[in-house]
């Protein structure tokens, strides 16, 4: 401006922040989109990528097996790495329930117990049914010592315990393994160690998906007919820590090529997968992820949550 046209200002710059308060500032509110989005999907974002997590209480600590938990790698839940962060151990995917069968003596009725023997019966008819062996033919029952079991009077042992525990365990090579029911024996054995007590278990190995696996019941009673209490960090972690060490050791560590290959097929997976796994821990410890969209056929898809990602890497 010119001549009286001209007025006065003074410059009254706000606080700087470094480059470094700024890039922090963005991760802590990129790190909250994708918890947001973990919880919104139904999962716990204090448990990706670590071994118990924030969650991990009093209550999960109590029990049998929590000692032998205590003691095992808590930076990666049993699924181990090696130093370029890919899994190399064999991995297993362990499912387990604790059914209530009889809460509190007395608190149910001669009916209601007849009812929940029913639906257990039920349960071990499913296990056994048409179609689930690699001939497709009916599933067979076994236990440590017969290979084939009386279900039905595992089922009646078990008729006035408190509660039961089923698991599903389906190592990711079942098929490469020479015998998927000694594998599963030598994983009971292992839990007995672990538990402090004999268990008395069946079995019945699926082999009617992609992905053969194995149905697990065991009793909720110790070897002196107390009530057994698994502590909840052993089922969580503790079963397919075990698992994941028994394939490792009959399998061998994985390939250079096997984690090539099992990689490639997650690209396209609609769940969090281990690349995803991998670009959290990458972010977590870095503030941010360095990649290339045209180096990571993940990003460039979209697909889990890496699409997070590729918002904040594309412009």
């Amino acid at each position: 401006m010119a001549g009286d046209d001209k007025e006065d200002f003074r410059v009254r710059p706000e606080r700087s922040r470094s480059r470094g308060q700024r890039a922090d500032a963005r991760s802590r509110s990129f790190i909250n989109q994708v918890h947001a989005a973990i919880r919104e999907a139904g999962g716990d974002p204090n448990r990706i990528g670590g071994f118990a997590g924030k969650g991990s209480g009093r209550f999960n600590a109590r029990g049998r097996g929590a000692k032998a938990v205590a003691s095992f790698p808590k930076d990666d839940g049993g699924w181990q790495r090696d130093s370029a962060g890919r899994f190399r151990s064999r991995r297993v995917v362990v499912k387990a329930r604790v059914v209530k069968l009889n809460p509190r003596r007395g608190a149910r009725g001669p009916k209601m117990r007849r009812t929940v023997s029913q639906a257990a019966g039920a349960h071990l008819r499913y296990l056994e049914r048409d179609g689930v062996t690699h001939d497709g033919e009916k599933g067979r029952a076994y236990s440590h010592l017969e290979n084939e079991a009386d279900g039905r009077a595992f089922i009646e042992r078990g008729r006035e315990d408190r509660h039961q525990f089923r698991f599903i365990v389906a190592p990711e090579d079942a098929a490469e393994l020479d015998d998927l029911r000694g594998f599963t024996r030598d994983l009971m054995r292992q839990m007995e160690k672990d538990l402090g007590t004999r268990l008395d278990w069946i079995a019945v190995d699926h082999h009617n998906t992609g992905h053969p696996h194995t149905h697990i019941i065991v009793r909720g009673v110790t070897d002196d007919a107390k009530i057994l209490n698994i502590a909840g960090d052993y089922i969580a972690h503790g079963v397919r820590h075990r698992a994941c060490e028994l394939v490792t050791l009959e399998l061998g560590h994985q390939s250079e090529i096997e984690v090539a290959r099992k990689l490639a097929s997650e690209v396209d997976a609609e769940r969090l997968t281990r690349l995803d796994k991998m670009l959290l821990a990458e972010q977590r410890e870095q503030g941010f992820v360095v990649s290339s969209l045209d180096l990571n056929p993940r990003l460039q898809t979209g697909r889990g949550f890496s699409r997070f990602f590729v918002h904040r890497l594309t412009p």
